[in-house]
């Protein structure tokens, strides 16, 4: 008796490891936070976007902006966590994605009433890169030809200021 009831404890074990699934925090928007900030106000969020433009070092913390593709909101975080960020996104990089677990502030007395999240861990989702930009013929041949018309005025009012 003891061999089946075993048996049927290691098989129901099984099927409730197979069937279960992971549960993920919610990831937050900005829109979600920029709507309901009585709502999140002093509560642990989890937002994920691009690291976007400067990291502003202040003494072991740092000032950094993450963009989910609609607005930016500034972290505010320990200079340690963003050991792994390599790229900052501005117009020649695309930024590391990147989520964000932290607390987040409607108005933060501790940084003059700006809203922010102050991070309690920060992970890289993916690494950015270096955006290579081609060039525009289209814009190649306009600049040339205004060039040219700007020579040729030039000329000509030279030509008829000697006369």
């Amino acid at each position: 008796m003891k061999v089946k009831s075993f048996f049927f404890f290691v098989m129901l074990c099984l099927v409730l490891i197979i069937s279960s699934s992971n549960c993920y925090a919610q990831i937050s928007t900005s829109s979600d936070l920029l709507n309901g900030t009585k709502q999140y106000d002093g509560k642990t969020v989890n937002y994920k976007g691009e690291v976007i433009g400067d990291v502003m070092i202040r003494g072991d913390h740092v000032w950094l902006h993450v963009n989910d593709g609609t607005i930016a909101i500034g972290i505010w975080a320990p200079k340690i966590m963003i050991q792994d960020i390599l790229y900052i996104g501005d117009y020649h990089k695309k930024g590391d994605i990147v989520e964000v677990s932290g607390t987040f502030h409607r108005s933060c007395p501790e940084h003059g009433g700006d809203l922010d999240i102050h991070a309690s861990e920060i992970k890289k989702i993916t690494s950015g890169s270096t955006v290579i930009r081609p060039i525009s013929r289209k814009k190649v041949y306009i600049g040339v030809y205004s060039l040219m018309l700007v020579l040729i005025f030039y000329a000509l009012k030279r030509f008829f200021k000697n006369r």
